[in-house]
């Protein structure tokens, strides 16, 4: 009866549920913005013009009026919070929908962790589209808690949330024709197929295309994004905590290519939802950065929702789903009011909407962490070594020799030149894997920081002055059950946040876990960080599909070659 009712309203024959009167409603169809009131009968728009009769009116005194924002390419996990917790802080920003890989559970806990996010999104009240993990795990050169095949995640085809195949992160599986790579394309090949592939072009990049992949978020030059667009990718802008592309990749934007350009998030932690925003503050800052407000506007929105098929989002018009932003200012958006399917959820930075009920769900334990066989001395094989040069501006990290630091025969840490001890601890089968290596950047003078968030197998990542604080980091996570944590001067315990779920999420508000991660953040630069997220940064030093050099717990990986290397030159 819903859509028998809307068509009578759209007709003018009965009264709508809702009408937005004088509203300037920003057409993301036509680029025009106009007066007019918006009728809503249920979860839909019924009809766009005047002379509707309404149960309930809402006067937006001529405030703009667009379609609710879209993240094109979002790990919810990154924010450590569940679904319920993240859609709080997102959909105070405007944004009603994203698009998720919910790879970072799938890699601890398989199809298990999938159906614990689809269910944890039931009933709230975002949009939480998934695309199916494509590579758990991400590579051979890792230990991961799980492997999803083709056949794994064929039954995902044909969940109504789930749109298609997640980034292929395993560009070299593509490009040289791994066949459990391609049976994932093959399976998925009439849904949609996302990409990454980090500096790959040319021939190499061509072949990577021709398999059917269709977008790339990993661009960090207008050059490289460039090249991509050129060939047919859809180029999702990131703008992460830890990988910041917007400003660089703006100036690629023109009036002609721009339909085929999205934003998205990627990797956000909860200070920059909270603080900054989402998808809006990318808007906010591409038009301070001279992009036209309604280019940047459909950047987030229609030209998302067109990519992935999504029919009745991304546009205010008659039959699509009424998931909308009221704002003041076009030059300084900022959601003054929220509206998904209908009802209003958010005003003035504060939920409406209450928080859904939510059932209790029993995942096995993700920590299973061989303290007996914990050893992070390196014996002095050489003179030189390979070192990773971390940063917390980007997850492309540099690839230095430099002269190893040797007492009594071991490898050590060198705060002088800020070369410090970073080890990989497999977690997911007790297997007493440890990779060991040594990475600057992080600045550290005293302790270790660890933690279960390490992209993207999650295992326990640990960086420290010294192995005694080294390893009292890794007891204090196993004994948190997952989590972050920092340690100095191999006993004392100065700062945890606890991630129950999968070692990587808490269901506690995202304020606590906020505040929590701030205590991380400030006993951190006690201990001589420069990061402004060391714990960030640290979560992408084992990621080895992004160069160009990582540590996993099989060892230290050259990206650029894709193979494990000897730490010792």
């Amino acid at each position: 009866m819903g859509l028998i009712d809307r068509i009578q309203v759209a007709r003018g024959d009965s009264p709508a549920d809702l009408a937005l009167r004088n509203a300037q409603l920003v057409n993301v169809i036509t680029g025009e913005i106009y007066t007019t009131d918006i009728v809503i009968q249920g979860s839909h728009i019924a009809a766009i013009g005047t002379g509707y009769d309404a149960k309930k009116e809402m006067d937006v005194g001529r405030r703009y009026v667009c379609p609710g924002f879209i993240d094109a390419h979002v790990h919810i996990e990154s924010s450590l919070c569940t679904p319920p917790e993240f859609a709080r802080a997102v959909l105070t920003h405007g944004v009603t929908t994203v698009v998720t890989d919910p790879h970072e559970i799938a890699n601890v806990l398989g199809l298990e962790g999938i159906r614990f996010m689809l269910e944890r999104a039931k009933h709230g009240p975002l949009n939480m589209f998934v695309m199916a993990s494509s590579c758990v795990p991400a590579t051979t050169m890792e230990t991961s808690g799980a492997r999803l095949e083709a056949e794994d995640l064929a039954p995902l085809m044909s969940h109504d949330w789930v749109l298609g195949l997640a980034e292929m992160m395993n560009y070299p599986g593509v490009i040289f024709s791994d066949e459990g790579i391609l049976d994932k394309i093959v399976t998925f090949g009439a849904k949609v197929l996302d990409g990454h592939a980090p500096a790959v072009t040319g021939k190499q990049l061509n072949a990577y295309i021709t398999a059917g992949i269709q977008s790339e978020h990993e661009c960090v030059t207008v050059e490289e994004a460039m090249e991509k667009l050129r060939l047919g990718l859809t180029i999702f802008i990131r703008e992460g905590t830890t990988t910041h592309n917007l400003r660089t990749l703006l100036p690629m934007v023109t009036p002609e290519n721009h339909r085929f350009i999205c934003f998205c998030t990627d990797d956000r932690v909860p200070a920059s939802l909270l603080d900054e925003g989402s998808i809006d503050y990318m808007i906010r800052v591409a038009i301070e950065h001279g992009i036209d407000p309604m280019t940047a506007i459909r950047m987030g929105t229609v030209n998302t929702a067109e990519y992935f098929g999504l029919r009745e989002h991304g546009v205010i018009a008659p039959g699509r789903r009424a998931d909308m932003v009221v704002f003041s200012d076009l030059k300084n958006l900022r959601a003054e009011m929220v509206f998904r399917g209908g009802k209003l959820v958010a005003e003035n930075g504060k939920m409406i909407s209450e928080k859904p009920p939510q059932r209790p769900i029993d995942l096995r334990s993700s920590m299973n962490v061989r303290m007996d066989s914990l050893d992070f001395s390196i014996p002095a094989n050489g003179t030189k070594i390979h070192v990773i040069g971390g940063t917390d501006e980007q997850v492309v990290t540099e690839h230095h020799i430099e002269d190893a630091k040797i007492v009594d025969g071991q490898a050590v840490s060198d705060t002088e030149r800020d070369i410090l001890k970073m080890a990989v601890v497999e977690r997911h089968r007790a297997s007493g894997n440890i990779g060991k290596a040594f990475i600057k950047g992080f600045g550290l003078k005293r302790g270790a920081l660890a933690g279960t968030v390490a992209h993207d197998h999650h295992n326990l990542v640990v960086i420290g002055v010294d192995d005694a604080s080294m390893k009292r980091a890794v007891q204090a996570v196993v004994d948190i059950d997952g989590g972050l944590v920092v340690v100095v001067d191999g006993d004392a315990v100065l700062a945890t946040l606890p991630l129950p779920v999968a070692g990587l999420m808490s269901e506690a508000p995202i304020e606590q876990v906020r505040a929590d991660y701030d205590k991380l953040t400030a006993a951190a630069k006690q201990l001589g960080t420069t990061m402004n997220d060391p714990f960030m940064a640290m979560s992408f030093m084992a990621l080895e599909v992004i160069p160009k050099l990582k540590l996993t717990d099989v060892g230290l990986v050259d990206v650029e070659k894709f193979e494990i290397v000897d730490l010792f030159v």
